[in-house]
């Protein structure tokens, strides 16, 4: 069994007219730009591209398999080198059982059945051009179009206080939206880890997958996995959330949860710190309070701990959190020691020293060992470093 590195949630991002994002002063994420970013940036493996159902994005997928520069894999995946790519999409479901949106990430072997899935969505959406769309139909019939079609079905982030299935999407439980058979993993987004999240019974039976959603380059792998797996392709992804035949995740690396966005709870308005009872913030009165993910999970709690075969999670901080460390300094640093993973957990202080200033190479190193102070993150604003 070899050790892959796996990020399944980046997006394309399209704007109103489909057209993909530009960033200011970045490549446009396009999907040969990703591609091109995670296999030499970020030493990925395995990514998923969750805007592959937008006919533009097949378009480019059939035209890249056309010239030879990716081909499709026997068991599933597109084959660029050594990045096998899982086609995706990611939806919002909103129907008369959900109290609140709910995002949802599908995966499938091959162009064509994603071609097949496209169609359907496009009877039941207002724009499939676009990233995360609103998808008009009842989250089990999108569970069971995706098992119809032998896919990957997998709620995102769900514990995010906005378009997340604990966040607004349930009351108390999976069960009222979706048919907890047809799940294959949980991902748990920025703002939570393994142990957070095993404090609801629930969950126990699911692998937990933790992803960067990335809707730009440099935050490819913020979060990502581990997995053991014969080679890089959906068949063997599948074998591994099931924990089939040696297949496993091995371990999941993911954002200290005080760098989330939604960790603590906190006024809508100036980001102040509040109590989850608080009908109004005590710095400047506003009434909004958005509930962090910490206090959300708190209210959920079913249990004690987790089931005692939980991989490990690492917690990281990704290089763009590390002050001083601007972009014209990330990528010398990333050019030199061939990938972001490298720098992150295996590159010596005294090599990372002869590059950037000692200030940072020290940083880098605390982060690694998790002696860093965080200050937490909270609606919408990340945490950051507090050293």
């Amino acid at each position: 069994m070899k050790k892959f590195y796996v990020d399944l949630h980046i997006h394309i991002g399209r704007t109103w007219t489909g057209k993909p994002v530009k960033i200011t002063g970045a490549k446009s994420l396009t999907f040969t730009n990703i591609i091109e970013h995670a296999r030499h940036e970020k030493g990925l493996n395995m990514i998923g591209i969750i805007d592959s159902h937008s006919p533009e994005v097949i378009l480019e997928m059939e035209s890249l398999v056309s010239s030879g520069d990716i081909f499709e894999h026997p068991d599933g995946g597109l084959v660029f080198g050594d990045l096998t790519v899982i086609p995706g999409s990611e939806l919002e479901i909103y129907d008369e059982q959900c109290n609140g949106p709910i995002h949802v990430l599908c995966y499938f072997p091959t162009i064509s059945i994603m071609r097949k899935f496209s169609n359907w969505l496009a009877d039941h959406l207002k724009n499939v051009q676009l990233s995360s769309q609103r998808i008009y139909v009842t989250g089990l019939e999108i569970q069971k179009k995706v098992k119809e079609l032998d896919g990957i079905f997998i709620p995102a982030h769900v514990f995010t206080p906005f378009k997340s299935l604990y966040g607004k999407g349930v009351n108390k439980s999976l069960i009222e939206v979706f048919d907890p058979n047809l799940i294959d993993g949980i991902e748990l987004g920025l703002s939570s880890n393994t142990r957070m999240a095993d404090q609801i019974k629930e969950l126990h039976d699911y692998t937990f997958v933790t992803n960067s959603d990335a809707h730009s380059l440099a935050k490819i792998a913020r979060e990502y996995q581990v997995i053991a797996m014969e080679e890089p392709t959906f068949l063997e992804l599948r074998k591994a959330l099931k924990g089939e035949e040696g297949r496993k995740i091995i371990a999941n690396y993911g954002l200290d949860p005080l760098l989330g966005k939604y960790h603590k709870t906190v006024c809508a308005k100036c980001l102040h710190s509040a109590s989850e009872g608080d009908h109004a913030c005590p710095q400047c009165g506003n009434k909004k309070i958005i509930k962090g993910v910490a206090d959300r999970i708190l209210e959920l709690k079913t249990a004690e701990q987790g089931p005692g075969n939980r991989p490990a999670y690492v917690h990281q901080v990704p290089l763009e959190f590390i002050p001083g460390l601007g972009p014209k300094l990330l990528e010398k640093l990333v050019n030199h020691f061939g990938s972001e993973m490298a720098i992150l957990h295996e590159v010596p202080y005294e090599a990372l020293s002869e590059i950037v200033p000692p200030k940072i190479a020290n940083l880098i190193l605390k982060a690694r060992e998790g002696t860093v102070n965080l200050a937490a993150g909270g609606g919408g604003k990340y945490g950051k470093i507090a050293d």
